[in-house]
């Protein structure tokens, strides 16, 4: 049974829509609300999960593509280093 076109896009969008969700509930959507503080935090942990998860794909197109490697390594490790300055953000280092 194949999927029509537009079941098969509802579909696609939905799948993101779960992800960022999922990211929103773990980087604390709900602690700003119950305790009447900044929402800066979440902002920057979602932020955080959904570059460390784009920056899972391009490592992983660097490990079958011999052509561009290098590049794609490089957008890997690019999106790990910004994820990583979002963490300092948000405990205070920077």
């Amino acid at each position: 049974m194949m999927l029509s076109k537009s079941g098969s896009t509802i579909l696609r969008i939905s799948k993101y829509v779960y992800l960022i969700a999922f990211f929103l509930l773990l980087a604390g959507v709900f602690h700003p609300v119950v305790t009447g503080g900044p929402a800066d935090a979440v902002v920057y942990g979602t932020l955080s999960l959904l570059l460390g998860l784009g920056a899972a794909l391009p490592l992983f197109k660097a490990a079958s593509d011999e052509k561009h490697r290098l590049f794609y390594l490089g957008v890997g490790v690019g999106l790990i280093a910004l994820s990583l300055l979002f963490v300092f953000i948000i405990t205070g280092r920077i």
